[in-house]
């Protein structure tokens, strides 16, 4: 399956967070404490406090963004595209053709196949997503399944064995307490006391 974006923080939110950083650095060239710009920005008092350090040991710079956080990818962006167009194929043009599930080991392998780069099932699995794309895990099955005997199985069999419901009667569900006041006799034990009341 395909999202229209890759996930993570686009371009527009970290200019936006990295706005918010450098005028957190203003605010502290102004003498303002960490608390209070965490109270006039609204952000938490810990964030505050670790850009605040940030400041006094590298200046404003140290606020500023860095570009998109982890790892650098292996793959070029040419061979990013690459794959994504090749996922889009889907699994049957590339081998795999038992099911239409691109799984994360699959990736890996196709990756390895297609760019001689080596790619755990989890790093393939976040390239994946960054792509748009979301792994999905195989239906496990038998190889020796027979969907006709079971279909034929289900149509017979089971409506024999299954067991009955048990039946729909008025009165109580409670296996303590059986029956209900609809059930019990007008002049019951206890009504004349229940009148009192």
């Amino acid at each position: 399956m395909r999202y229209a974006d890759g996930g993570g923080l686009t371009v527009k939110a970290r200019r936006y967070r990295e706005s918010v950083r450098l005028e957190a650095a203003g605010l502290f060239e102004d003498g303002v404490p960490p608390g209070e710009v965490a109270r006039r920005l609204r952000v938490t008092a810990k964030s505050a406090y670790q850009w605040h350090q940030a400041w006094r040991e590298d200046g404003a710079g140290a606020l500023a963004s860095r570009g998109p956080c982890g790892q650098r990818c292996k793959l070029s962006a040419r061979c990013q595209e690459k794959l994504a167009e090749y996922l889009e194929q889907g699994p049957a043009v590339h081998g795999w053709d038992q099911d239409q599930v691109w799984t994360g080991a699959r990736v890996a392998t196709l990756i390895g196949r297609k760019f001689h780069v080596s790619y755990s099932v989890s790093g393939a699995t976040r390239l994946m997503r960054r792509l748009g794309f979301t792994p999905q895990v195989p239906v496990r099955r038998a190889t020796e399944r027979d969907e006709q005997a079971v279909a034929a199985w289900r149509e017979a069999t089971w409506a024999k064995v299954k067991a009955p419901g048990r039946p729909a009667t008025d009165g109580s569900a409670s296996r303590t307490k059986p029956g209900s006041p609809a059930d019990r006799p007008q002049h019951a034990h206890g009504d004349d006391v229940a009148a009192l009341r």
